[in-house]
C-alpha cells in the first residue's frame, strides 16, 4: 500500500484529504465455476435467468468475475425503447433483485429498469414479511405477488406425504466462504420449514421434496 507514492509502514497513519492511495493486490486465479446462463424469459423490464449450481450471484470472496453480475455485464441485452423518459430509468446492464445461494440452481429474477427494481424488490420484501407473520401465527397482509419455492433431493425415503423440519439454523465456517455458511446446527436460531413430498425414488434411497 502506498500514499502520495510513499510505502505505508505505520498501522496507524492518518489520510489527509486529497491524498492517493494505491493498494497493489496480488494476483490470484478463482476456482471453476459453472457459466451457462438459460435466458428463460425476457421482456423490456426484466429477465428471467436459470442459475446452475455452483455460480455466485454477487461478486464476493474468492469469486469476482465468475459471476452472475460480471455475465450481465459482459452480454447484449434487448433494451427498452429509447424515448428519452423511459431511458433514464434504464440501467446499463441487468441486475439481480434477489439472491440464490451458489450451490442453489434456480431461477433468479433481474431488472433492466429503476422502476423494475424497486417493485421487484418490494414484491419480494412483501412475500418475507407475510412469511414472518405466519409463522408468527400473526394475521397476513398484502397477498404476495411473488412466491418461491426450493426443492431438495434428500438421502432416504420419507414416509409421510409432508413433514415439519424444526432444527436451529446458524452461521458456521466453511472453507472457501469468508463470512461462512448459514446450516443446521444446535447452536444456531430456531427455525421452520414445511416439506412436502414430490417424488419417492426407492432405487435412489432418495426422496424429492418441496418447501
Amino acid at each position: 500500500i502506498t500514499v502520495d507514492g510513499q510505502v505505508v509502514t505505520d498501522p496507524d497513519m492518518i489520510l489527509r484529504e486529497g491524498s492517493k492511495l494505491v493498494y497493489h493486490r496480488l494476483a490470484w486465479k478463482e476456482p471453476f465455476a459453472p457459466h451457462l446462463l438459460q435466458v428463460l424469459y425476457e421482456d423490456d423490464d426484466m429477465v428471467a435467468l436459470n442459475k446452475p449450481s455452483g455460480l455466485q450471484v454477487l461478486p464476493k470472496g474468492i469469486f469476482q468475475q465468475r459471476t452472475v453480475l460480471a455475465q450481465l455485464q459482459w452480454k447484449e441485452w434487448k433494451m427498452p425503447p429509447s424515448s428519452c423518459s423511459k431511458r433514464k430509468n434504464v440501467q446499463l446492464h441487468p441486475v439481480p433483485v434477489h439472491r440464490l445461494g451458489r450451490g442453489t440452481s434456480g431461477l433468479l429474477l433481474c431488472a433492466k429498469t429503476k422502476l423494475a427494481k424497486v417493485q421487484l424488490a418490494s414484491y419480494f420484501a412483501e412475500g418475507a414479511a407475510n412469511a414472518e407473520k405466519k409463522r408468527d401465527g400473526t394475521e397476513v397482509g398484502k397477498e404476495r405477488k411473488i412466491s418461491k419455492f426450493y426443492r431438495a433431493l434428500v438421502t432416504g425415503i420419507l414416509e409421510h406425504d409432508g413433514d415439519v423440519v424444526t432444527q436451529p439454523i446458524g452461521l458456521v465456517h466453511y472453507p472457501g466462504v469468508a463470512e461462512g455458511l448459514y446450516v443446521a446446527c444446535s447452536s444456531g436460531k430456531p427455525a421452520m420449514s414445511k416439506v412436502c413430498v414430490l417424488e419417492r425414488l426407492a432405487h435412489q434411497n432418495q426422496t424429492l421434496v418441496q418447501g
